[in-house]
C-alpha cells in the first residue's frame, strides 16, 4: 500500500550520530563531513544563508503581524538558527516575532550539542537557552520558546516526510545538510516538491551547494535560481526564489478541515480562567495582542481548582491519534513548565518533574504496558518499563510487579498556575457570566448576564463542560464528568511517595505536609458537592494502590475515614473520543448540508470548503488530563489564529479539530 504524505511516520527514538571531534568541532562518522567549517562556521552561516536570503534588510522592514518562518533542512548543531536569532534580535522591530523550524533526523544528545557550540563564545546565551530546553530524541515536532518573540519547532525524522506533514508555510529556506555527494537520500526531488509545496509567495532559498541535483531539483519544483559567490574557497552556491508555490491539496479528501481564512487580532476574548482559557491567554499575549479572559467565579475555580494536579498521561497500547498528541502535549508541558519559573508566596514551587510511576494492578494492565513498550521504543528518559525498582523509586512499599515512569512528569499547583497566566500585560481579566456571543459586522459581541456587552475581534470559548451552551457551539458534543479529590494531613514524620503514583487514580507526594489523592470519575454528574461517598472510593483507590504504605498509616493511628477528610469537587469535560476539542469552530448547519452525502456513501466527498464561525474559537474537552493537553492546544489555537506554523503534524492537527464529531456522525448515519 502506498503511504500518503499525511500519514504519520512510525514514533520512535531516534539515534544519534557517531561523532568524532576536533576540539569542538564535530564531524559525522556517518556521513564522513562536517557540520560546519572548521576556519569560520558563523561567517560561513552569516553569507550563506543570512546574506544570501537577505534576513537583515528583510528583519529590519518586517512589519506583518504574522511571524517571519525560516525553514531548514537539518538541524545539526543549530549553529544556523542560532545565528539568524542574533541577526534578528539586531535588525528587526520590537514588535516583530521569528519562527524557526528545522528537521534533524540524528539529533545530537545535549552533551555535544554544548560541546559543539561552545566553539562560538558570542552565541553562548542563545546557546545556553537552546540547549536548557533541548529535548528528548523522539520522532514528531517540539515546540521550544527561546524568547517572547522567537520561537523554534524541531522536527525530529526524516526531512522529506516532516515537511510534507509541516501545518505552515515558510518565508526563507536554509537548504542545508551534508553535502549532496555525502547525502545523497536526502538531496532527492521529493525534498525540493515538499519545500515548494510548504513555502509562501516570493519565499527565497540559499545553499552552500551548486551540485547539478540541486539546480534541477529546485528548477523542477518551482524555484527560480541563480549562482551567487560562495564562502572561503568555495567559488560559487546557489541562491534564489519561488513565486508561485503549488496549492496544498492535502486536504482535498477531507475539505472540512481547511482552516479558516485568518482575519487581524487586535484584541481576543478568552470565556474562561481555567487552565484551557489562561493558557491560550498567554499563548496569545506573548503574540502582542490584548486578551480579556471572562470569568465567572476565579481563576481556576472549577477543574483546575485543585491544590495539586497530575501532570502524566496514560497511552494506548497500540500507536493512534490521540496517544500522539498526548505524549507531544506531555513533551511540551514538560518544557514549557520549566520555563515558568516562579513560586507561591510561600515558596512551594508550582510544577515539580518529580517523575510519575503508573503501576500495573493487574494482569491484564501488566499485559497492556508490555504490549505499549514493544510498540513504542522509547528513550528512558521519556518512560520505561519498571519492576524490582517500584519501591525505590516510590519511596514507599510497592506490591504491584509491574509499572512504567515517565522521569519528567510530576504534579503542578494549577489553581496559582493559572493565575500567574493570568499576570501579562496584555491580559485583563473581567469578572461575568456570558449570556451570549452575537457575530457584528467583521466582530464579535459578547453579551454578558449583567447586560454589559464586549466587541472582540476573536473569541475563544473555553469553559470545560459550559462551552457548548452557545448557539454556535451547541453541535459540539460534551460529556459532564464530576470528579473529587481528597485531602488528609499526615502526621508529623510520615512520609509520604516521592513521585506522583496513578494506577485507577492518583496519589501525590505531599506538599505542606497534605497528601492529595484521588480523583472520582462519575460520568454524567454535574454536581460539585464534596460527597463522603466519594471520599471513600477515593480512599479504597490508595488502599488498593499503596496497601503496605495505608496499613501503616493505620497502625500510626491515622484514621482513613471520609468524615475525617478535606476535598473539593469539579464537572471536567470530556469528548466521546476522549480527545480534546481545539481548533476553530465549525458552522454545524452548513456543514450537515454540504457533506451530507457521506451519511450514502463516505468517499463520496464534495469539494466544499469547510465553513466556519469567523474568529471564533474553541479549548475544551481535556477530562483529567488538562495539564498535559491545554498548554499544546493553546499553542494550537493561537498559531492558527496568527497564522504561524502549527505545533503538530497536519493530521494531529485535524485530529483535534473541533468538527470531527460532526462529520463522524455524518458517516455513521449510514
Amino acid at each position: 500500500m502506498t503511504q500518503r504524505s499525511t500519514d504519520l511516520p512510525p514514533l520512535l527514538a531516534l539515534s544519534a550520530p557517531s561523532l568524532t571531534w576536533d576540539e569542538t568541532s564535530p564531524h559525522s562518522d556517518a556521513f564522513d563531513d562536517v557540520y560546519f567549517s572548521r576556519e569560520d562556521g558563523r561567517a560561513e552561516t552569516e553569507h550563506v544563508f543570512l546574506g544570501a536570503n537577505h534576513l537583515p534588510e528583510r528583519f529590519a522592514n518586517w512589519q506583518h503581524h504574522r511571524a517571519f518562518v525560516i525553514g531548514e533542512t537539518g538541524f545539526g548543531t543549530g549553529l544556523n538558527m542560532l545565528c539568524a536569532w542574533a541577526c534578528f534580535e539586531q535588525h528587526a522591530q520590537s514588535t516583530a516575532r521569528l519562527h524557526l523550524l528545522s528537521t534533524e533526523k540524528y539529533p545530537l544528545d545535549r552533551t555535544s550539542l554544548e560541546r559543539a557550540l561552545n566553539a562560538w563564545p558570542s552565541l553562548a546565551h542563545y546557546a545556553q537557552v537552546l540547549c536548557a530546553q533541548w529535548p528528548e530524541p523522539v520522532s514528531g515536532i517540539h515546540r521550544l520558546h527561546l524568547s517572547d518573540r522567537v520561537t523554534l519547532d524541531l522536527h525530529f525524522g526524516d526531512t522529506t516526510e516532516r515537511l510534507n506533514l509541516l501545518d505552515g508555510q515558510v518565508d526563507a529556506w536554509f537548504l542545508d545538510g551534508f553535502a549532496p555527494a555525502k547525502n545523497p537520500a536526502m538531496w532527492q526531488p521529493e525534498l525540493f516538491d515538499a519545500m515548494a509545496a510548504r513555502s509562501r509567495p516570493g519565499a527565497t532559498f540559499a545553499t552552500f551547494t551548486c551540485a547539478g541535483v540541486v539546480k534541477r531539483g529546485l528548477k523542477a519544483a518551482g524555484f527560480s535560481w541563480q549562482k551567487v559567490p560562495g564562502f572561503g574557497r568555495k567559488r560559487e552556491m546557489l541562491a534564489g526564489y519561488i513565486d508561485t508555490p503549488p496549492k496544498d491539496t492535502r486536504r482535498q479528501s477531507t475539505p472540512w478541515f481547511m482552516p479558516p481564512t485568518d482575519k487581524p487580532a487586535n484584541h481576543v476574548v478568552v470565556i474562561g480562567a481555567g487552565m484551557a482559557g489562561c493558557s491560550v491567554a498567554a499563548a496569545l499575549a506573548k503574540r502582542g495582542i490584548k486578551v480579556t479572559v471572562i470569568e465567572r467565579d476565579a481563576p481556576g475555580a472549577g477543574g483546575s481548582g485543585n491544590r495539586q494536579g497530575a501532570l502524566y498521561v496514560k497511552l494506548a497500547a497500540e500507536t493512534n491519534h490521540q496517544s500522539r498528541f498526548y505524549l507531544s502535549g506531555l513533551l511540551y508541558s514538560q518544557r514549557w513548565l520549566s520555563q515558568q519559573a516562579f513560586t507561591s508566596p510561600q515558596e512551594t514551587p508550582l510544577w515539580q518533574p518529580c517523575g510519575v510511576v503508573q503501576l500495573a494492578l493487574s494482569d491484564k494492565e501488566a499485559t497492556r504496558q508490555q504490549r505499549f513498550m514493544a510498540r513504542h521504543p522509547l528513550p528512558e528518559a521519556v518512560v520505561s518499563a519498571q519492576s524490582e525498582t517500584l519501591s525505590e523509586l516510590v519511596g514507599l512499599p510497592i506490591t504491584a510487579g509491574h509499572g512504567l515512569f515517565y522521569p519528567q512528569a510530576g504534579w503542578v499547583r494549577p489553581k496559582l498556575l493559572c493565575k500567574h497566566l493570568l499576570q501579562h500585560a496584555n491580559i485583563t481579566l473581567h469578572h461575568g457570566e456570558v449570556a451570549n456571543l452575537q457575530p457584528h459586522d467583521s466582530a464579535w459581541q459578547v453579551e454578558l448576564a449583567s447586560s454589559e456587552t464586549l466587541t472582540a475581534d476573536h473569541v475563544v470559548v473555553a469553559n470545560a463542560s459550559l462551552a457548548n451552551r452557545f448557539e454556535q457551539t451547541a453541535a459540539l458534543p460534551l460529556q459532564q464528568v464530576r470528579g473529587q479529590v481528597s485531602e488528609m494531613k499526615l502526621p508529623e514524620g510520615v512520609q509520604g511517595p516521592q513521585r506522583v503514583v496513578c494506577a485507577g487514580g492518583y496519589v501525590s507526594p505531599p506538599v505542606e505536609g497534605v497528601l492529595t489523592f484521588g480523583a472520582s470519575f462519575m460520568p454524567n454528574n454535574a454536581t460539585s458537592d464534596v460527597t463522603t461517598a466519594d471520599h471513600q472510593r477515593n480512599i479504597d483507590e490508595l488502599r488498593q494502590t499503596l496497601p503496605e504504605w495505608v496499613a501503616t498509616l493505620e497502625t500510626a493511628g491515622v484514621a482513613l475515614s471520609p468524615d475525617t477528610l478535606a476535598g473539593r469537587a469539579a464537572v471536567r469535560a470530556a469528548s466521546p473520543d476522549k480527545s480534546p476539542y481545539a481548533g476553530p469552530v465549525p458552522h454545524a448547519d452548513a456543514w450537515q448540508q454540504d457533506y451530507v452525502a457521506l451519511q450514502k456513501d463516505a468517499s463520496n466527498v464534495p469539494d466544499t470548503q469547510g465553513e466556519h464561525h469567523s474568529g471564533l474559537w474553541i479549548s475544551t474537552a481535556h477530562g483529567s488530563r488538562g495539564l498535559s493537553s491545554a498548554p499544546l492546544c493553546a499553542e494550537v489555537i493561537a498559531s492558527r489564529l496568527c497564522d504561524d506554523p502549527m505545533p503538530l503534524e497536519l493530521t494531529l492537527v485535524d485530529h483535534l479539530h473541533p468538527g470531527r464529531r460532526i462529520i463522524s456522525a455524518l458517516i455513521r448515519a449510514q
